[in-house]
């Protein structure tokens, strides 16, 4: 174990004697650790660079229609009390010279969910990314998830769903954001 997953496992063995636990029973022996190391994989995302990942697939193309990665799968930590939320995104953007690899968008997702975060921020951190990593006619993103916090505790609606969502350039105009919509709502596969 690396030096900080030890002081994250330490810090959890005296929160689960603070809760009454016994860290040394059976269950619990190995739970600091795997927490430790839980928690450093759900929070990676801050090593990574975004827009550098973008960047390490663009390619000069002509195409100017609106490209859509929709259902990419999000998981992440609510800041507020550590507990995850979970859903999808739909991303879409209109090239203005550059195309990007499509494996690069659900990437740059992860970088970002990958944090602890609210997700109003992370979904314009998601959109301000392709924005301004990609110069596009426009970005749209929309994001539905479940929170956690929301649904274990508090008011503890299990049904309860946030949607956000974050728009630029040719997405800000009603036709464009209208197309963009039904896209993401319709099953065309």
């Amino acid at each position: 174990m690396s030096n900080t997953t030890d002081k994250i496992a330490e810090h959890y063995r005296e929160i689960l004697i603070q809760l009454g636990e016994k860290p040394e029973r059976e269950g619990l022996l190995d739970t600091p650790g795997r927490v430790s190391r839980s928690l450093q994989f759900l929070t990676q995302g801050h090593l990574i660079d975004p827009a550098a990942v973008l960047k390490s697939a663009m390619f000069k193309d002509e195409y100017k229609q609106m490209v859509v990665v929709k259902d990419i799968e999000i998981y992440s930590l609510c800041e507020h009390h550590l507990l995850p939320f979970f859903g999808k995104v739909h991303v879409a953007y209109i090239p203005n010279g550059h195309i990007v690899g499509l494996s690069k968008i659900p990437r740059v997702v992860d970088a970002f969910a990958r944090r602890l975060q609210v997700q109003e921020r992370l979904t314009v951190e998601i959109r301000d990314c392709l924005q301004n990593t990609l110069e596009p006619l426009g970005v749209a993103v929309v994001m539905e998830a479940s929170h956690l916090c929301m649904q274990m505790r508090g008011v503890q609606k299990q049904n309860s769903v946030t949607t956000t969502s974050a728009f630029t350039g040719e997405f800000l105009k009603d036709t464009t954001r209208k197309e963009f919509i039904s896209l993401i709502s319709n099953k065309l596969h």
